[in-house]
């Protein structure tokens, strides 16, 4: 295993608690739930040396076990509320996993529950773009529609008075005017061990972004899970399978 000679630690974060959807981590895409989608995309890609999911609760241990994942420890309380960052929990998952392991690794990946529908060549295309580039992480992205960008954001006053959010976008006319910019999508992180365990970071001073084609849906709302679940179906009715 390995992936060009660099040990490889993937870690599955699915807290217990969730707002928008309750307990989202077990809701089910397709045939399975979001765990176990995350732990088949781990399953498809046999470079990855060890794989260990971070939650505080035992249901959520257990389904990530279920999919080959294993399970030596919970999240504190402080690191699984509204309020821990993700660098601080993927840094206690990646010292607690090392501490079950009995080694170290030289790189991780943080597979979301809530992106299901992932590609595992996205996410072999993310650890990539950071070795080859020798970044300190990498970060797969989706480009954000012209619409939606910064140049077309708008201000409302207390008047009612609307504005441009930035002074540039009042001389901006078509969209093929606007620079493009891009959101980190969820389908992937990945990250050296110094940029988690040394520096606590999830994104480094060098990161790398990975463009990931088509549609990506990452789940916050029960329509993003109802969107999910068309996207599978449409997909196994033509003959792919829905990827993992």
């Amino acid at each position: 295993m390995a992936y060009r000679g660099r040990s490889v630690l993937a870690i599955v974060p699915a807290r217990g608690g969730s707002k928008g959807i309750p307990r989202k981590n077990l809701a089910v895409v397709g045939d399975r739930s979001l765990i176990a989608h995350a732990a088949a995309t781990i399953a498809a890609l046999p470079w990855i040396d060890a794989s260990a999911i971070s939650t505080d609760d035992d249901a959520m241990a257990a389904e990530g076990e279920r999919g080959g994942l294993a399970a030596p420890f919970r999240r504190p309380p402080e690191l699984a509320n509204d309020t821990a960052s993700a660098a601080d929990a993927w840094r206690h998952a990646w010292v607690a996993s090392e501490a079950h392991f009995g080694r170290t690794f030289d790189v991780g990946l943080w597979l979301q529950p809530t992106t299901p529908l992932r590609d595992p060549r996205d996410v072999e295309r993310t650890l990539a773009a950071m070795v080859e580039g020798g970044f300190g992480s990498a970060a797969s992205v989706s480009e954000i529609p012209a619409h939606l960008r910064p140049e077309r954001a708008m201000t409302l006053g207390p008047d009612g008075e609307l504005g441009f959010y930035l002074p540039a976008g009042r001389g901006i006319a078509n969209r093929q005017e606007i620079p493009a910019t891009w959101y980190r999508n969820g389908v992937c992180y990945a990250a050296t061990r110094e940029t988690v365990v040394e520096l606590g970071q999830t994104v480094a001073l060098r990161a790398a972004g990975v463009p990931v084609a088509g549609t990506v849906v990452s789940i916050d709302e029960p329509f993003d899970l109802e969107l999910c679940n068309l996207l599978w179906e449409r997909a196994r009715r033509a003959g792919e399978g829905g990827a993992s």
